[in-house]
């Protein structure tokens, strides 16, 4: 990791052809010439890790391996090879994780023994009578844990600069891109290319599930290359204030392109229709606007209404049915089935307190049965010690990137935890509104964002480490 922050100082400042903080200040200060010297730097990120990150937004995930089951999905086997290389990594001495602390690293712990301690409640009998079909969901979210255990330390522990998360960020949003794309498709021409996807995978089976079409109002609400619309408009969400990031410092590529793949995932949470999705672009921004630089923070507030307008043109009907779901009430049949289910779920909840009915245990015999938050679920499905152990998973490493974005002293490197910061309290606060962890690309792409906050962690950390070795101000806060 100290190749990564080397590059942090100033004798290492070389201004690039395109120095990345030039697009928003005219002058050049000392400090964004170094950080566009550790956005250019040499990146060496495992091919493994971007090609998973790529995968979750490029795979159908109702495309399985039959014989493995609803988990033989590309980017979840992937995912779990990253969690076997890096435990056969410690196994034989090849690194050494103990030296490498975050707090992503003690949420994907956490939320790890909860899931295990219900499925071993599920399997010891104490969870009531197993069905076979409840054990296997149970195995299914138990590969789910340990995969997504794999995309946090593999994030953490290999992206050791800038210019590391910077080219993980590259391949991610490359996904995304394809997914807004193919939300572009269903949105304008009603049809779906991920049919086409489906065709060009040999060896694998359509196991259903997802929802690409959904009609909402006057208009049709669409998925991209998600299960749902839902997830389709937080996601896209979540990702969001990375591509701010990412069109702001990137000193690769074309500027406009990179405008335009932002553009697109604003147009990909308007395309869902969808109260999440508007919840969650509103959370982004909040949390995103303290850490920009100050003129981009100016030209993101002027720009906004011009967006709405923008969308108003672009979509017709959007602005009066999105409005009318948002001042929807209980008579409105998805707000009366979330509060309908309340007195079923204290009952549940009073017959399994501890453990719940195992993990991914909860079953609907209806649509009308379905909880429509992740918080609610778990402690159904996990009992009170899993709602607690998810609660720490979707809450922790939120928090913590805040107070990353607080100590950064380097303005890319601020903005930069802030972005991942607003990512972060999306899927914490969109979690209430729908069952976020059932849901594959979200399952995914969130801990991915949770591996390269811990790593956004350890750069702050090392930064003010490299700083104290200068000079210590008489007044100065430095991280916990």
């Amino acid at each position: 990791m100290a190749r990564g922050l080397a590059t942090i100082s100033a004798k290492a400042a070389a201004p690039t052809d395109r120095p990345a903080a030039h697009r928003v200040e005219r002058e050049v200060r000392p400090e964004e010439a170094i950080d566009a010297a550790a956005l250019a730097a040499p990146a060496r990120t495992p091919l493994l890790l971007r090609v998973t990150a790529f995968s979750i937004f490029f795979f159908p995930a109702s495309m399985v391996i039959e014989d493995i089951g609803a988990a033989g999905t590309v980017q979840m086997i992937l995912s779990g090879l990253l969690f076997a290389f890096w435990l056969a990594s410690w196994v034989w001495r090849l690194h050494d994780p103990v030296r490498v602390r975050h707090p992503g690293r003690l949420a994907g712990g956490v939320f790890v023994l909860g899931v295990i301690a219900s499925y071993v409640s599920l399997n010891g009998g104490w969870s009531g009578d197993a069905t076979v079909g409840g054990l296997a969901a149970a195995d299914r979210w138990l590969i789910l844990a340990f995969a997504s255990l794999g995309l946090i330390l593999v994030a953490a522990e290999s992206v050791t600069s800038m210019a590391d998360v910077l080219e993980v960020l590259r391949w991610l949003l490359a996904g995304a891109f394809f997914c807004c794309v193919v939300g572009v498709i269903q949105f304008t021409l009603h049809e779906n290319p991920m049919e086409w996807v489906k065709l060009a995978m040999p060896g694998f089976t359509y196991n259903g599930g997802d929802t690409p079409f959904q009609a909402r109002g006057n208009l049709t609400r669409v998925a991209g290359s998600t299960f749902h619309s839902i997830e389709f408009g937080v996601v896209s969400a979540m990702l969001l204030p990375l591509s701010i990031w990412r069109a702001l410092y990137d000193p690769r590529g074309a500027v406009w392109f990179h405008w335009v793949q932002t553009g697109l995932l604003v147009f990909a949470v308007a395309a869902t229709v969808s109260r999440s999705g508007t919840l969650a672009s509103v959370v982004a921004i909040a949390v995103l606007l303290p850490f920009l630089p100050r003129l981009a923070r100016q030209w993101t507030l002027a720009t906004l209404p011009f967006v709405v307008i923008g969308l108003f043109l672009a979509v017709p009907g959007f602005v009066g049915t999105i409005t009318d779901a948002l001042g929807a009430d209980t008579s409105d049949p998805s707000i009366a089935t979330r509060v309908n289910n309340y007195p079923r779920v204290a009952r549940l909840i009073d017959e399994r307190p501890w453990f719940g009915v195992g993990p991914g245990n909860y079953t609907v015999r209806s649509a009308l049965e379905i909880l429509d938050n992740q918080y609610l679920n778990s402690i159904v499905s996990m009992g009170v010690i899993g709602l607690l152990c998810v609660f720490i998973y979707l809450t922790l490493p939120a928090v913590a990137a805040v107070h990353s974005a607080r100590h950064a002293a380097s303005p890319a490197l601020r903005c930069l935890a802030g972005a991942s910061a607003a990512g972060l309290a999306v899927a914490a606060v969109c979690s209430v509104t729908f069952d976020s962890l059932s849901f594959p690309t979200f399952a995914l792409t969130y801990p991915l964002l949770v591996g390269l906050s811990g790593a956004i962690w350890i750069l702050v950390k090392r930064e003010e480490t490299l700083l104290d070795t200068d000079a210590t101000p008489p007044h100065s806060t430095r991280m916990g």
